[in-house]
């Protein structure tokens, strides 16, 4: 066990300048997390941050902590055997819309499924930003850009769903705008055991500006967001007076008395269990403007992580056949057995 350390934000600070575009959100992320990684009583050499490639994929110089900037979408391959090796280190993985869901799009699956003890930060801008601005796997149909002049065509990927899809054990998501929110949103991710799969809506200020404006701006964000609190009824609204109530797993919008929850209750609103996949899949479905964006956790159950059970089923097996003291010349015996040839 690591004795507690205390720390501030100054220690997770690295000695160099940030540099992404004025106004871009991935600077509000990274003074979040600095904030937040002191409270977890935590050795700052205990924690790792690994990226691929993409505006966000910077972050990793940012941190006064180790790291890895890695390839394309590779960074879940890299985190997976970082974690394997020192399963006492605190993994970080920092990705994007493009590096994640595109060419990474296998590389997260695996990581998800396998319920590997990291954490994923998914900057979600609906853009390729560090390629100037064409369109990526979640960006909107219709979208224009330098791409797609006349509008992508694609359907884009829901990375909630992604998630789910993916069986991963910890699915949530959160807000640039929102510092508070998102550093609740990493405490929760970083109790719990296995992957934690984080989306993070982030503007990028140059080729997708306001992309989320009507669920991050002030005067429309408490109308437009639904906050998932698990055991309470999904009300949103200024007035708090307006609920999500499913009917045969269609979502209806109803309203009632401003500020009662049991006036939610009674209208039929539901109640939100965050181990419930299917509520969680379909709250993924709902989209501005037709519904309020949900914010939170979507899904979260307990599940033994694929490192814990891998270095359990070595023990066992070291238990049963203990290994000898001249095992690395037997190794060497069976690397040169059978048909092998020396190529001179």
């Amino acid at each position: 066990m690591t004795q507690a350390v205390t720390l501030s934000k100054k220690d997770f600070e690295a000695p160099l300048d940030v540099k992404w575009c004025p106004g871009c959100g991935d600077y509000s992320v990274l003074a979040t997390v600095q904030r937040f990684l002191p409270t977890l009583g935590i050795p700052k050499e205990k924690f790792v941050f690994i990226s691929g490639i993409g505006c966000s994929s910077r972050f990793p110089y940012y941190m006064n902590t180790y790291g890895f900037h890695t390839i394309h979408g590779r960074a879940p391959s890299v985190a997976t055997g970082v974690k394997l090796v020192n399963p006492d280190l605190n993994v970080w993985v920092i990705t994007g819309d493009g590096d994640a869901l595109s060419i990474g799009g296998n590389h997260i699956l695996h990581l998800l499924r396998r319920n590997i003890d990291v954490n994923v930060l998914l900057f979600n801008n609906r853009i390729y930003g560090l390629t100037k601005g064409q369109y990526s796997p979640t960006s909107e149909i219709g979208k224009v850009t330098k791409s797609s002049p006349q509008g992508s065509t694609d359907y884009p990927i829901n990375p909630i769903k992604f998630g789910i899809g993916a069986h991963a054990a910890f699915i949530a998501r959160t807000i640039d705008t929102d510092p508070k929110h998102m550093a609740e949103i990493f405490t929760r991710a970083s109790q719990h055991k296995g992957t934690s799969f984080i989306e993070i809506y982030q503007n990028c200020v140059i080729f997708n500006d306001k992309s989320f404006a009507p669920v991050s701006d002030r005067g429309s964000r408490e109308q437009n967001q639904l906050h998932l609190v698990n055991g309470k009824p999904l009300i949103f609204g200024k007035e708090r007076n307006k609920g999500i109530r499913f009917d045969n797993f269609s979502p209806k919008i109803v309203e009632f008395t401003a500020g009662s929850e049991q006036a939610a209750l009674e209208a039929g609103v539901t109640v939100y269990d965050s181990s419930n996949e299917s509520m969680a899949a379909a709250l993924a479905d709902l989209v501005f403007p037709g519904y309020p964006v949900p914010m939170g956790v979507f899904l979260e159950r307990p599940r033994k992580s694929f490192d814990e059970l891998m270095h359990n089923q070595m023990a066992e097996s070291q238990k049963k056949k203990p290994v000898s003291a001249d095992a690395n010349e037997n190794l060497r015996k069976l690397f040169f057995s059978g048909n092998t040839w020396t190529v001179s």
